[in-house]
């Protein structure tokens, strides 16, 4: 069945017939749509964390519910709640608030990822750039970086004949093969034509090492410090259980000798928001001398 089509010739006859104009309403749509760009990525970054918190919270309660003497979360965000109202209390050497122990361990940390960073990061330099030092000191990482953090600990008691240097030696000893190894990759990546330059314009060691190398390996240099200070804290948390004194980790083992789980619970979040934040500042610091 086909169908025709008339063209119908407008002629001077033809009456006029006037055309209503309806004016149109401002359309909302690019708002809506902006809002909606705005909406997504924050939905995309809110969501699934929210969902992953509720997943945990609801495994916590599956186990607390299964068994005698595991604290719900309600049990314990009633306990931190108690906890947290008065943080810096001072009854003693042995009974301080859970935020006087968290600034001795920060403490502990700050000491020993410094000194870390002092003879690592140099250490990195030296044996990127020379030879010789990388075959002679490359066996002796290899060997040492594998052992355990705690298998330091009785050396340092040894050495330092007290507990509180040998806290800081652990975490020293621990965290300074990241930045050694990091370093010298970042050098030896370094390509060859801006050394070649360097010796072309006869610069002295020290101004290629300035100049030249620093510049070109710092983003080495802070993957080794961010992943330095993760283990860092880490370790502080071990070795103060085994030492003892003012401190998150002899905090949580008092706790558990008191039997007060609540407290562990709550301790062992506060160690992973504090090493989050550690890792998030040194990232923060990463992006900003990228060389994207």
């Amino acid at each position: 069945m086909t169908s025709e089509a008339r063209v119908v010739a407008i002629t001077a006859n033809t009456p006029n017939s006037k055309a209503d104009i309806t004016p149109l309403k401002p359309a909302h749509k690019p708002a809506m749509k902006q809002r909606r760009t705005f909406l997504r990525p924050l939905m995309q970054r809110v969501i699934p964390p929210c969902c992953g918190l509720l997943v945990l919270i609801a495994i916590w309660q599956v186990a607390a519910l299964n068994s005698s003497g595991f604290p719900t979360p309600v049990d314990t965000w009633q306990a931190a709640v108690t906890l947290f109202a008065d943080p810096f209390y001072n009854a003693g050497p042995n009974d301080q608030g859970i935020g006087w122990n968290v600034l001795a361990s920060l403490q502990r940390v700050a000491i020993g990822f410094g000194l870390a960073a002092l003879v690592g990061i140099p250490a990195g330099f030296l044996i990127g750039r020379f030879t010789f030092l990388a075959r002679m000191l490359n066996p002796i990482i290899a060997l040492l970086r594998p052992v355990s953090p705690l298998a330091w600990l009785p050396i340092g008691l040894l050495l330092f004949q007290r507990a509180e240097p040998a806290s800081s030696w652990t975490i020293f000893i621990c965290s300074i093969w990241p930045m050694i190894i990091n370093t010298a990759e970042g050098v030896q990546r370094i390509p060859q034509d801006y050394l070649n330059v360097a010796r072309v314009l006869k610069l002295s060691e020290w101004t290629v090492m300035r100049k030249i190398l620093f510049p070109a390996v710092l983003p080495s240099v802070l993957t080794g410090v961010r992943l330095s200070i993760g283990i860092a804290w880490l370790v502080i948390v071990a070795a103060e259980m085994l030492t003892g004194g003012l401190g998150i980790g002899f905090w949580i083992w008092n706790e558990w000798n008191n039997l007060n789980v609540e407290h562990i619970l709550i301790a062992i979040v506060i160690i992973g928001v504090v090493g989050l934040l550690l890792e998030q500042a040194l990232m923060l610091l990463a992006r900003r001398f990228s060389w994207e």
